[in-house]
């Protein structure tokens, strides 16, 4: 075997020439074709996935399901307002799957939110439209769905 001059591609390497182009720079991963052009490339229109279930379709202000259940945001909650009384005042519209209550680090007081998770969406709109306005510890507290879908957009 002859010793190799500086710039040389081994035997090896050059089996490797089919996954880029000499010349033009490298253009190989996921998702190069080199039978389509540059242009057919960037101009494709992808098929993409989308979740199914209850919230499917709807309109842009539509409640978005998370992975567990239906998030509700309470803002106005006290501070001084502990999670039980939280617990208890929304308990009433169904099992609550989870409620945070997040605390600020420098005081420990209530950061003035909430949000809850309930199992069904209907649970969780009737905790909104029962609560939304309600004072709790002589705070009025303002509900509302966490996530909505949103105004999508066209291109």
């Amino acid at each position: 075997m002859a010793p190799r001059e500086e710039g040389q591609i081994s035997d090896d390497a050059r089996d490797g020439e089919d996954d880029m182009d000499v010349g033009k720079g490298r253009r190989k991963g996921r998702g190069y074709d080199r039978s389509r052009s540059t242009h057919e490339r960037d101009d494709a229109k992808g098929e993409y996935e989308t979740v199914d279930g209850d919230d499917a379709g709807g309109s842009a202000n539509d409640p978005v399901r998370s992975v567990e259940g239906w998030i509700i945001v309470v803002d106005g909650v006290h501070e001084e307002a502990q999670e039980d009384d939280v617990h208890d005042a929304f308990a009433d519209f169904g099992d609550i799957k989870n409620l945070h209550l997040n605390l600020d680090r420098r005081t420990g007081f209530v950061k003035g939110y909430a949000f809850i998770e309930y199992a069904e969406k209907k649970e969780a709109q009737a905790a909104i439209d029962a609560m939304n306005g309600v004072e709790l510890l002589d705070a009025p507290l303002s509900v509302a769905w966490a996530f909505i879908r949103g105004a999508t957009r066209r291109r």
